[in-house]
């Protein structure tokens, strides 16, 4: 009888950990669009993060585990007076930035909100530069804060370009997770050996189901997994800090790696056959090409193949407003991603539920001309049924042009077009919104309107003077760059 054996040779690490290790150890940014871009990324981000602490629901979840924790060099949590270890500031911070789902937006074969990433840097970034001007050392400046922007963005939205997380059920929070790891050990100093581990165990870790994003279980948990994923990053790459060795083949293990195990089509045997084996695609060189893409959520907190819908439906809104009992039917045209994701009919359980609704996102702009985030929450919801009545006579249609130009590089479109239909047989035009304004193609007409976005925010938490402090140092990018990282983040403490 024969017996089989594991080749215990340990391999090097897989291609794809060594690539984004020495991206980010040696990539050199050069691209001012890049930078200039990141600085309005940052100020978006953190007044998202700002808006959302008027929501008890979020900031229920603020704050130390342990009540009264006093931590020497502290990580602030922006709007509030909370120090914390990194490891918690990075949950918190990363949960106010993404709560409200108003922070920027990345689409591919994979969606995601790599400013999400926020959370692991300034949290790493506050406490380190804190810890070295203690001793005598020079604090860490805002440049750096603003390059591990730039590389996290790379590295989520690179992996996502051909990678989709989806459709094998797991949720784009590990693309969190790994570049958050990655910036969060360059931060801390890490050589490659010990950035090639945490990277490692970033991918070895257990990966968050999608379930909690989509009926019938859509939920709160989506407001605040990113939070956890840059939480759990800020500890991976301590862990490996501390000298704990790697997996180095954590994605390419036969059975056991990233790819057999949940990336690749399985059998209740478990054994795969080549066709069903999957490895992730990188059609291209890491460098700065995300920032530069990235789409802003600005006119709208909505899910972002929703936002040119909504754009769509404030346009028709003076047309349809008085004739709102006389609607028979709505028809979005829409591409394929919004249809597999955010098309929902039915109840609406909560405030979570509505604002990952494509009709529920259509309809509040038709009726009253704007979409906020007071209008997810129960109590309008309940006192205007109205918003069910309209959602219950949509018809939602793809257009295949839409869902071809979603992926085309030169394009990258989230297209919507809405038209309304009436009982006396007359229709409203075909409104259609190709390019939403937080896209690259309307950033002079999108840019003014971000900034307006992040004063008014700022306004919700801090009195005037505060605000015109903050916006004067957030305006211009030299200055910007070299402020000490906590002189920066004490300006958003209370």
């Amino acid at each position: 009888m024969s017996a089989t054996f594991d080749l215990n040779e340990r391999p090097d690490y897989d291609e794809i950990l060594q690539k984004i290790a020495d991206y980010v150890l040696t990539y050199e940014i050069t691209s001012e669009e890049a930078w200039k871009t990141a600085r309005f990324c940052l100020m978006d981000t953190l007044g998202c993060g700002l808006l959302a602490l008027r929501f008890p629901e979020c900031t229920k979840h603020l704050g130390p585990i342990v009540e009264g924790t006093m931590v020497p060099h502290g990580a602030r949590v922006p709007g509030t007076s909370f120090r914390l270890d990194p490891v918690k500031a990075a949950w918190d911070i990363g949960c106010i930035v993404r709560w409200l789902d108003y922070n920027d937006t990345w689409l591919a074969a994979e969606w995601g909100h790599p400013s999400d990433n926020l959370g692991a840097i300034l949290a790493v970034a506050d406490h380190l530069s804190q810890k070295q001007v203690a001793e005598g050392k020079e604090p860490l400046t805002m440049h750096s804060v603003l390059e591990a922007m730039i590389m996290a963005h790379e590295i989520q939205g690179v992996l996502a370009l051909e990678n989709s997380f989806n459709r094998v059920g797991l949720d784009h929070v590990v693309l969190v997770k790994v570049a958050s790891t990655a910036v969060s050990a360059k931060l801390m100093g890490a050589n490659r050996e010990q950035m090639l581990s945490a990277l490692s165990h970033a991918w070895v870790d257990g990966q968050s189901l999608r379930t909690y994003r989509h009926a019938p279980n859509a939920g709160s948990r989506k407001s605040w997994a990113a939070g956890d994923a840059t939480s759990r990053a800020v500890r991976l790459a301590d862990i490996a800090m501390r000298g704990e060795m790697g997996i180095p083949s954590a994605l390419t293990a036969p059975q056991w790696g990233f790819y057999d195990v949940l990336f690749s089509k399985t059998n209740k045997d478990q054994k795969l056959k080549p066709e069903d084996k999957r490895q992730f695609s990188l059609p291209q060189e890491f460098g700065s090409y995300v920032m530069e893409n990235i789409l802003f959520k600005i006119s709208f907190p909505a899910e972002f193949h929703a936002q040119t819908a909504a754009e769509a439906a404030v346009k028709l809104h003076p047309e349809v407003k008085d004739r709102l009992d006389e609607v028979d039917k709505i028809v979005i045209t829409t591409h394929e991603s919004a249809i597999r994701i955010i098309s929902k009919v039915g109840k609406l359980a909560n405030a979570a539920d509505r604002d990952h609704c494509l009709q529920y996102m259509t309809a509040v702009p038709l009726i009253f001309g704007n979409l906020t985030a007071e209008h997810y929450e129960d109590d309008f919801h309940e006192a205007h049924p109205i918003i069910d009545s309209l959602r219950d006579k949509m018809e939602v249609v793809e257009d295949e042009r839409y869902t071809r130009e979603y992926l085309e590089d030169d394009k990258r479109s989230i297209a919507n077009a809405v038209q309304v239909f009436f009982k006396d047989g007359s229709n409203t035009d075909k409104v259609a919104v190709e390019y939403p304004i937080g896209h690259r193609r309307r950033r002079k007409e999108g840019m003014p309107l971000l900034e307006e976005k992040f004063r008014n925010n700022l306004a919700t938490r801090f009195p005037g003077q505060r605000c015109d402090q903050i916006d004067r140092v957030c305006k211009d990018q030299q200055s910007l760059e070299k402020i000490p990282v906590q002189q920066f983040v004490g300006l958003f403490s209370i």
